[in-house]
């Protein structure tokens, strides 16, 4: 599709006049520091080819069974992310939106399905962020003794790069000494404990009201959240249309968005955020020059697809598993 000047305009006076940013993101959004997305059984397996020859998906493998039957596996697989999503610098792109929630009367609040962390790395505050499957870098009791949630910053997994097991001795609980787990939300998990989680949603909900009650005008930024799971999609459309918001989704094939009203390609994440320097929301104006930039450098074949509209159809929510 044409990158239409009028759209990038658009785009410009919605973020300039926005008075709150809501961000909120899926696993696409740390591609560009490095991240897989695990997308389909074959990109899994290619961050963890031990997990092919034994014929585990990733939604086998993200399964808390793995820590009662079999724990070196299981911290092998959790560990290797953990240490991993540690060692990762955000891309710029988190950068850009610091600086665009820098601008706004009531600031951004982060709403995200990803358990890495990268927005605290990126120097996002802890209090304006809901990680709705929780934190990989949080652990918790496996056998539930009563602990509760701790930080695992001090907990350092050693995983064998042949084999994917971790190498003993593994996280403990520090109340009774039984095998720890991280925090997040696993398929068929039961026993995730979720009041941190509990915590940052009943923040994130007292804001939301106090936009409504102030009349803001919230723009949603939506970055790298897929249909497959559609947790953060729906609750993207949910708050843009109970608050009047627009809907910003940036996504590589499924950017569709209810009653889209205008779309436009770009290349990759690093091309967007350097296209999106095009429009500081300090300065919308600035656009009104930009006419012969050449916006064909942005549109590749394949190339993400963004989509911004209005106010837009709520939708319903799943569960997931990280």
């Amino acid at each position: 599709m044409t990158l239409h000047h009028e759209d990038v305009q658009r785009a410009a006076r919605a973020v300039a006049d926005a008075t709150a940013l809501i961000i909120t993101a899926g696993a696409g959004m740390g591609v560009d520091s490095g991240l897989p997305d695990f997308r389909g059984d074959e990109g899994f397996w290619k961050e963890y080819p031990p997990m092919k020859t034994l014929g585990l998906s990733f939604a086998a493998m993200a399964n808390p069974v793995w820590f009662r039957g079999d724990p070196t596996l299981a911290w092998g697989f959790y560990g290797h992310r953990m240490m991993r999503y540690r060692r990762t610098v955000p891309h710029p792109g988190f950068a850009m939106l610091q600086r665009w929630a820098a601008g706004t009367e009531h600031g951004a609040f982060i709403m995200t399905s990803n358990v890495d962390g990268q927005f605290q790395r990126a120097g996002f505050p802890a209090e304006r962020l809901h990680e709705v499957h929780g934190s990989i870098h949080h652990l918790q009791c496996f056998a539930d003794c009563g602990a509760g949630i701790w930080d695992g910053s001090n907990d350092n997994v050693t995983v064998d790069p042949a084999s994917f097991r971790a190498t003993p001795p593994l996280p403990r609980c520090p109340a009774c000494g039984g095998l720890a787990r991280p925090n997040v939300l696993m398929f068929g998990d039961s026993g995730w404990d979720d009041t941190r989680s509990a915590a940052q949603e009943a923040r994130l909900d007292t804001w939301l009201q106090v936009l409504r009650t102030r009349g803001a005008r919230p723009v949603v930024v939506e970055c790298g959240a897929g249909t497959a799971i559609p947790t953060v999609r729906a609750f993207s459309e949910r708050v843009a249309r109970a608050l009047g918001g627009t809907l910003m989704r940036i996504n590589p094939r499924e950017s569709a968005v209810p009653r889209a009203t205008s779309r436009w390609r770009l290349a990759r994440w690093p091309a967007l955020w350097r296209w999106i320097r095009c429009f500081p929301p300090s300065d919308p104006e600035a656009l009104r020059g930009t006419a012969g930039m050449g916006h064909r450098r942005w549109v590749r074949p394949g190339g993400f697809l963004v989509s911004t509209r209005g106010p837009c159809h709520a939708a319903g929510r799943t569960g997931t598993g990280a």
